[in-house]
């Protein structure tokens, strides 16, 4: 490369410089002024862990390692012989909008905080993207959907997530879907992946009781993919909640509560497509990534972006996708 074009403003973008956004999408945290399809921010909060800290680093790491995919033409994928996210990378229809401001020990002012934010991206028309932190955020941002048309929630995690409320412990990331499942516009709940020897059996009894669909890691095996899917009817609206250790322990060194006996990515990524064309998928997090516990490569890090990235490219090559796309594109001019 001669000096002179490097004067003329072409950078490497290479993933140890910049500011680590998503993908590094643009960064747009003035939420009024907000004109993307996608919208990434991150909860940095493991106040509900009851284990280890440090999950709350997760949505930086998350970002640092999403540098690794960047890239305006889109992303290929030699198996498949897809390129994912073209569009929306040329386009620039997807945005990092920051993070939920955290205040240390007030957990219900955080949980305030995502619940506004997430209002605050859907009042813009954007899909709400968000990465953890630890599982209790889900709650509140699931939370902000309450005014919106109703949904189905699909849950991946090792564990139940579904305690009882005793002594006023309520907001743990083992209680999150205790809140979710009676939300008057939650219309279904499906846990995928249930299999820790510490989930305790009244709980899981307790969430059926209550008219969930629990699938142990063995009926994942045995419908598949498409079998978690159809779960939900085709064309339904849906919000997917992933705890990193539904997948298998070794894969995930960077997470407290991994489990062994758990999925590969490979049965991850593809339920993942599976829901993506049966259904509409209205939101999604990631959580329970903790790189003070990685190895240093931030392999569970680089896991994580990987399945929001590859999911994402599953949901914006739908065709219901690509036509609310274009009508926002023509409502803009």
């Amino acid at each position: 490369m001669t000096s002179s074009s490097r004067r003329s403003g072409f950078k490497l973008n290479r993933p140890f410089v910049g500011i680590p956004s998503f993908l590094r999408a643009p960064i747009e945290t003035r939420l009024d002024a907000l004109d993307a399809e996608i919208a990434v921010f991150g909860i940095p909060f493991d106040e509900g862990s009851p284990f280890l800290a440090g999950s709350r680093m997760g949505p930086r790491s998350i970002r640092e390692h999403s540098l690794r995919f960047a890239a305006d033409a889109g992303f290929y994928d030699p198996v498949t012989g897809r390129t994912y996210l073209e569009y929306e990378m040329a386009n620039k229809t997807i945005a990092d909008v920051g993070d939920v401001d955290v205040w240390p020990t007030d957990v219900q002012s955080t949980f305030d905080n995502t619940t506004d934010l997430t209002r605050a991206v859907l009042a813009r028309g954007a899909m709400p993207v968000a990465l953890g932190g630890d599982h209790s955020v889900t709650y509140p941002i699931v939370k902000a959907y309450e005014d919106e048309e109703p949904l189905h929630v699909i849950h991946f995690d090792a564990h139940i997530d579904y305690s009882p409320f005793i002594h006023d412990l309520r907001f743990t990331n083992v209680h999150a879907f205790r809140h979710i499942a009676p939300m008057q516009h939650v219309l279904s709940l499906t846990q995928v992946g249930i299999r820790s020897l510490r989930s305790v059996e009244s709980e899981i009894r307790d969430s059926i009781d209550d008219g969930n669909r629990v699938m142990t890691i063995r009926e994942f095996h045995d419908v598949g993919p498409h079998g978690v899917a159809e779960a939900v009817a085709r064309g339904e609206r849906t919000y997917v909640s992933i705890d990193i250790d539904v997948l298998d322990l070794p894969l995930i060194p960077g997470c407290v509560s991994a489990e062994p006996n758990g999925m590969s990515y490979a049965e991850l990524r593809d339920t993942l497509a599976a829901i993506a064309e049966r259904c509409e998928v209205v939101g999604l997090d990631l959580v329970e990534v903790n790189p003070t516990l990685d190895v240093g490569t931030g392999i569970t890090s680089y896991l994580a972006a990987h399945t929001v990235l590859e999911f994402l490219g599953n949901i914006c090559r739908q065709t219901r996708w690509e036509r609310r796309r274009d009508a926002r594109a023509a409502a803009r001019g």
